[in-house]
């Protein structure tokens, strides 16, 4: 089976607010799959229902396809980075991730095997004896991300994983986790406000009051609801007088020309008609967050 994950018409109310209003999608094994979505949209719910935490109303929903009704069965194989951290602030970093690796039935041996390498690899060393609450959240983020894979998961679940990251740590823990995936076949399952790290996944869903809106990859998404941006730096004077009086909209910033086109080809025939007027320029590729804003006709909140 190549689907790892099969969720088929899921719903989930709160009163008379439907968190969770009959969406469907799948996950292959091994991709990065990433779902998008305002606060209240819908995601954590869908996630608390993938993980057991709250049960859905209606709707099918498989995990290596067993039912999630199975959770007990299920759990082994999935590890999860809560948007907020579930630590124990009041032990060190080390005892912390001991904890979790005794639950999960892990030996000595293969704890500290285990320990070794992922603190190798994260920069854990200089702090794994320090309590949680000394550590800075870069520090604690590190932990929360070594606490889920410590059991070898064929799943993870990272929620909004690197808010608050420094870019270098983003870095880090995002070609870690690419490793992973090529090494061992680990499937992905991300909610963010990184545009930059949707960009990357295989299949991207977007969830708006509990409904899903779009799916697809990001460059099927690109080219389905973001269209290229043409910036002049420099141009001829008539340059906007012909813009004006051919009806095409445009933008002016500090001096620079933008002009929205629906595709590269578009731009491209205007640059060719107008090559004598302009001197300098660049075309630039629609971002994940124009799909976001076209789809929603909402922007993802920056934290």
């Amino acid at each position: 089976m190549d689907n790892i994950i099969e969720i088929r018409e899921l719903r989930k109310s709160f009163g008379d607010v439907k968190a969770v209003d009959g969406i469907s999608f799948s996950v292959r094994k091994g991709e990065l799959f990433a779902f998008l979505g305002v606060n209240g949209a819908g995601k954590s719910t869908t996630i608390s229902i993938l993980v057991g935490t709250l049960k859905k109303d209606s709707g099918e929903c498989y995990v290596e396809g067993r039912p999630i009704e199975e959770i007990d069965k299920l759990l082994p194989d999935i590890g999860i980075v809560f948007q907020s951290s579930v630590l124990d602030s009041r032990i060190s970093a080390r005892d912390n991730l001991l904890y979790r690796a005794m639950l999960y039935g892990m030996s000595r041996k293969e704890f500290e095997e285990g320990l070794s390498q992922f603190a190798k690899r994260l920069q854990l060393s200089d702090f794994l004896k320090r309590p949680v609450g000394k550590l800075s959240g870069g520090q604690r983020r590190k932990v929360d991300i070594v606490r889920a894979l410590l059991h070898h998961p064929k799943i993870l679940i990272l929620d909004e994983p690197t808010t608050g990251l420094d870019p270098m740590t983003r870095k880090m823990v995002w070609e870690f986790v690419e490793e992973l995936r090529e090494r061992e076949g680990l499937t992905v399952i991300l909610t963010t406000h990184y545009m930059e790290e949707a960009s990357q996944a295989d299949h991207v869903v977007i969830i708006d009051h509990g409904k899903i809106v779009a799916s697809g990859t990001p460059l099927e998404l690109k080219k389905e609801y973001a269209g290229d941006y043409l910036r002049i730096y420099r141009c001829e004077e008539s340059l906007q007088g012909y813009l004006k009086e051919e009806g095409i909209p445009f933008r002016k910033d500090n001096g620079t020309l933008t002009i929205l086109f629906e595709e590269t080809k578009a731009a491209k025939k205007f640059l060719v008609e107008n090559e004598k007027r302009i001197e300098d320029f660049e075309i630039v590729k629609g971002t994940m967050d124009d799909v976001f804003l076209a789809v929603t006709g909402k922007e993802l909140e920056r934290r």
